[in-house]
């Protein structure tokens, strides 16, 4: 599987999830300060990695900003990225289940190694959508299409 991962500056977790994707096996495509080491606009990064995303280029994204909440915007800028911003294992698996969600995005100062072990986990577990949510899914799939470019 291959994973984008990008980054607005090198924060430990940033560094950790490269490094732990890589231990399970996928392939990482760098983006942003992972790629330049040095600080990177966080839009840029977002959206680079939402269109490795949307493009097929990679199977998901991984985007990481001080809040995660300017990266999670950046990507869903893109048609047909659905970025959720996420701080616990319960709710990627949520993103993922519920919303088909396919960037993950985190906070650089709020997300420990441990918990960023948990989310991973359930990112990559959760692979199959809630039936039940699938007429919702695909009504959102339809709005983002409709929208102008």
């Amino acid at each position: 599987m291959r994973v984008a991962v990008g980054s607005d500056d090198l924060y430990p977790v940033a560094l950790f999830i490269v490094k732990e994707l890589e231990r399970r096996g996928f392939e990482v495509i760098k983006v942003g300060s992972l790629e330049t080491g040095k600080p990177y606009p966080w839009p840029r990064v977002g959206q680079t990695v939402g269109e490795l995303v949307a493009s097929g280029k990679v199977d998901t994204g991984i985007v990481i900003c001080y809040t995660g909440t300017g990266v999670s915007i950046a990507a869903n800028k893109v048609r047909g990225v659905r970025a959720a911003l996420c701080f616990d294992a319960k709710t990627a698996r949520g993103a993922r289940l519920w919303n088909d969600a396919n960037v993950l995005a985190l906070s650089g100062r709020l997300t420990s190694e441990e918990v960023a072990k948990e989310i991973l986990d359930e990112w990559f577990l959760t692979r199959e959508i809630d039936p039940s949510e699938r007429e919702n899914i695909e009504s959102l799939k339809r709005l983002d299409a409709e929208r102008c470019t």
